[in-house]
Parts: structure tokens; sequence; C-alpha cells
């Protein structure tokens, strides 16, 4: 059994706005002061139950529809799947549950909506029936305080950015590519920021499944086969939100595919639209960087999009002179970023420390996010 320090142990969980499988991180911490290094000591994907999975990937869609029944049956089994991804995780890295000081559980976003006269975000996985069913405190339901403060809840990751990948002479931004895509800026001088520019794998994904029955474009053969629209990508780009100025944030109810299928001409051929579905991608990241901090040297990318060498190829077209690398070159497993965040936000929360950026969730200042479940 690993030597590991019990109090330093933190396990975080994350099913990103794909749903394509539930993160599990588990982080040790150099020592108890607010900077400490994280360490992955051992990080897995665990698959979703392929009927919960559909029923999450269709609640993306904005036409779906649940009664209160449905979301309460959906919170618990959600919680039960995240339960069983965290429990498998302690077995497999082989440490005893009392050694973890708490799970991080983000949970899964149902619906995301940080504007308007009364806003909020939803995100499932009764963290009670997490605490229950592995015996450890948990840490859960991030987002919502940030809201209540007038922020829009998200992205909260760039906190964790700015512990790990700030440098001292290089102005640099970090890129995650889950469903969504969200820049973190990291100056030399100056705020953090950051902010969701569009979406990612999550409209690519789901266009995969629906025209090649694959869950994900592994290796982006499918967009390589097609060509961009052009007429399509101004279409697409013609979204009001993208012209917003940051904070800002989206999901999965905003970016789906009825909205994709409201822009269609109706004779494009499925490769030629994820083709041009990676282009939207690449334009808006590439135009919100720009825009936001040219001066950005080094373009640092996690999340599930680093496997996607057409994407990361076009990333780099896009923005020559920028350095685009994948955060393993910095010691940060890609597909953990993420899950990591979540276990140290948990670690925070419990040290009674903020977790939020103001600067980029555009919250009323700091605050100390999430609820504590004991064990």
């Amino acid at each position: 059994m690993p030597n590991l320090q019990p109090a330093r142990l933190f396990l975080g969980l994350i099913s990103g706005t794909s749903a394509d499988g539930i993160d599990a991180a588990l982080v040790r911490f150099a020592d108890d002061t607010p900077h400490a290094r994280p360490e992955l000591v051992f990080g897995r994907t665990y698959a979703w139950d392929a009927v919960l999975r559909a029923r999450l990937v269709a609640l993306g869609q904005q036409s779906a529809q649940l009664t209160l029944d449905e979301v309460g049956e959906l919170d618990v089994r959600i919680g039960r799947a995240f339960a069983d991804a965290a429990n498998a995780a302690i077995a497999d890295c082989g440490i005893d549950r009392g050694a973890l000081a708490a799970i991080g559980s983000h949970g899964q976003t149902l619906r995301h909506r940080a504007h308007g006269e009364v806003p909020y975000t939803l995100q499932l996985g009764d963290p009670s029936t997490i605490a229950e069913r592995c015996g450890v405190a948990v840490v859960a339901d991030f987002r919502r305080r940030d809201v209540a403060a007038g922020g829009h809840g998200a992205p909260l990751v760039p906190a964790f950015h700015a512990a790990t990948l700030h440098h001292a002479g290089e102005d640099r931004a970090v890129l995650n590519l889950g469903g969504i895509a969200n820049l973190t800026l990291l100056p030399v001088h100056g705020a953090v920021r950051g902010f969701d520019t569009g979406p990612a794998n999550g409209l690519m994904d789901a266009w995969c499944l629906r025209h090649t029955g694959h869950g994900f474009d592994a290796g982006g053969a499918f967009a390589a086969a097609g060509q961009v629209d052009d007429g399509l990508l101004a279409r697409l780009l013609d979204e009001p939100w993208f012209a917003l100025p940051p904070p800002k944030s989206t999901g999965r109810d905003q970016f789906h595919l009825d909205w994709v299928a409201s822009k269609l001409a109706g004779d494009e051929s499925a490769a030629d639209v994820q083709a041009t579905l990676l282009a939207l991608t690449t334009r808006t990241v590439a135009a919100a960087l720009q825009a936001s901090h040219s001066g950005t040297r080094r373009l640092i990318a996690c999340g599930g999009g680093v496997h996607n060498p057409v994407l990361m190829a076009a990333l780099a077209a896009a923005m020559p002179g920028l350095h685009v690398e994948s955060s393993a070159v910095h010691g940060l497993d890609p597909d953990s970023v993420e899950a990591m965040a979540f276990a140290w936000l948990a670690r925070e929360t419990l040290a009674n420390r903020p977790g939020n950026l103001p600067a980029v969730t555009g919250a009323a200042g700091p605050r100390v996010l999430g609820g504590i479940y004991p064990p």
C-alpha cells in the first residue's frame, strides 16, 4: 500500500459536458499551504452505463423535458455512478479509503444558464449518496455559490491552472478542450482571467455519434474526410453569444445538435459538417485569445480534444507564432486536469479558502465554494 499522508490526499470526480465518462483523479499535495504543488497519484476514466449515458446526452438537447420525479431519480442514479467510480478508483490505486481527506465531486451538468433574470446552474449527482456509499467526506455543488454572488459559476478550473501552470517569465494561456472550450489567461503581469469560448468536443462527439455510431471522432478521421463549408461556418459564427465580452460561460443546453440543425442548408455531407464544427472550435478559440490577450506566447492544452491531432494541428495553424502543446509537457495528464481541479477545490473548501476567481466568473468577490457532506 502506498505510503501517503491522509490529510493531503483528495479524490476529484467530474463528468464533463460530453458525458463521455467519469474522470477520477487521486491527488496528493506536497503540504498544507494554499499553493502546494499537486501530484497526480492515480487517474482513470470510468465508463457510464450505456443507457444512462444515452439519457444524459439526450438531455443536452434544448427540447428535452423532465418531470420532477425524473430529475430526482436521475440525481440519485448519477450519484450512484459517481460513487461506483470513486470506489473503483480507491480499489484500483490500492489505498485505504481512510487515507482520503475528501472526495471533490463536480457532478454532471444538466443545465447552465448563468444569465438572465433568474440565473442558475444545475449539476446532478447526489453527494449524500456518494458519501453514504463511499464512507468518505464529499465536497460538492461548487458552482451555485458563485452564481448566487453574481458570477457565472464557470469556469472554475482557472484557479487551479493559475496555481499549477503560471510562469513568472512568460505570458501563457491554458485551453481546456472538453465538451465546451474554455481559456485561462496567465499573464506575467495582471490578473488571471478565464472564460468559455464556445463548443469543442460536445458538438463534434454528438454529430459523430449520430452519423457514424461512434461516441467520438477517433484521431479526427471523420473531420479529416470532409471539407469546411464556409457558408455553414459563417452561419454558426453568427451566433450572438460569440460576440459577448467576458466573463461568459455556456453549456450543452445552448450548443447542441438542434442548434446545428437550425444552421444547416440541408445539402451538407455529414463529414463536411464535422469538419466545419472542428473549424468552429478553432476559429472561436483563436479569435477569443487574440481579442483578450494577443501577447500570449504559449498555449497549454488539456482535455479530451488533445487526443484529436486534426484539431490540435488546426489550432496551431490558426495561431502562427504561438507554441501549442499538451499539458503533459508540464507534468499534468491532460485527461486528469479537470478532475484534479475538483480535488484541489475540495481541499480549498475544507481549508475555508475561496475557490473562485471573481475576475474570471464575474462574482461580487471571493467565495468558499461547495457544501460538505460528512462520511
